[in-house]
């Protein structure tokens, strides 16, 4: 527990750093995490006995890193405005599948369309659900609407292990996680919603904006339930393919998919709802 701690207390720190260094960071940093993530569930999947196409998932990381961080690096004199097309979104999309069946047709002996199907997979997964913390951070006062990922992740992940801890009798999905109960999912979801609207109260406080308090404890409620389908996602894949932890880059915590698979679909419920919702 106390290196669990320490470590965490560790992410929080770089997490801090890496947010207030500014966009450029912040999209680098997720880009090193897509990569890294990638590295993870490849491992994972050839335990099954998959064989994804690994080069594609990096060049899809790094294609997500170019287009999301596109004012970011005009700023520093590299102009990527040709990829912000959708004509150039359409050739991305056709060229990794005509790679891919070639890779099928040509070494039909080596790969199959299962092979393809999880090497697809982990771009939408990983890469495609990462790009939205760089999409949240791009918005106007994004610097502060991006800690709301981070808080429906976190907020629900911590007060659902206390609400399990101190009340749970009611296993919720035991053939994936056992330690998961009823009452630490609602304790999770209760608690996110708390924090969101305390931190809504504070932006709303210093003048930030003047959104409804409402809908910060709506997102939290969304954080809340949709946090957890993204922790029992990664749980799911995990026992499939019969692996603890993705990895062991943070001690106590595992892997970044470990970490930060909540995050990966908090990410887009934030960035959807004030889109949607609010601007």
């Amino acid at each position: 527990m106390k290196v669990r701690i320490a470590s965490g207390i560790a992410g929080i720190v770089l997490l801090l750093i890496v947010v207030w260094s500014g966009k450029l960071v912040l999209g680098l940093s997720v880009f090193l995490l897509s990569v890294l993530g990638l590295i993870e569930f490849y491992s994972a999947v050839s335990k099954a006995g998959y064989k994804p196409v690994k080069f594609i998932g990096y060049i899809a990381s790094l294609y997500m890193f170019l287009v999301c961080s596109r004012d970011s690096l005009k700023s520093i004199g590299i102009d990527v405005q040709f990829l912000y097309s959708y004509r150039s979104g359409f050739l991305a999309v056709f060229s990794v599948m005509l790679v891919l069946f070639c890779y099928i047709i040509f070494l039909n002996n080596k790969y199959n369309i299962f092979d393809i199907s999880v090497t697809v997979f982990s771009i939408f997964y990983i890469v495609f659900l990462f790009s939205f913390v760089v999409l949240v951070r791009n918005m106007v006062s994004g610097f502060y609407y991006v800690w709301l990922v981070f808080i429906g992740a976190f907020a629900t992940d911590t007060f659902a292990y206390f609400s399990g801890y101190l009340f749970g009798k009611h296993k919720l999905l035991p053939e994936i996680s056992p330690k998961k109960t009823v009452e630490g999912s609602i304790g999770g979801i209760v608690g996110c919603a708390a924090v969101m609207g305390g931190y809504g109260l504070y932006l709303n406080s210093v003048g930030i904006d003047n959104i409804s308090m409402a809908h910060y404890i709506v997102l939290g409620l969304l954080c809340g339930v949709i946090s957890q389908i993204g922790d029992w996602a990664a749980s799911a894949i995990k026992r499939h393919v019969k692996i603890k932890d993705y990895g062991n880059i943070m001690p106590g915590h595992g892997g970044v998919l470990d970490r930060f698979d909540s995050i990966l679909f908090t990410a887009p419920v934030v960035y959807f709802y004030l889109s949607f919702l609010i601007f």
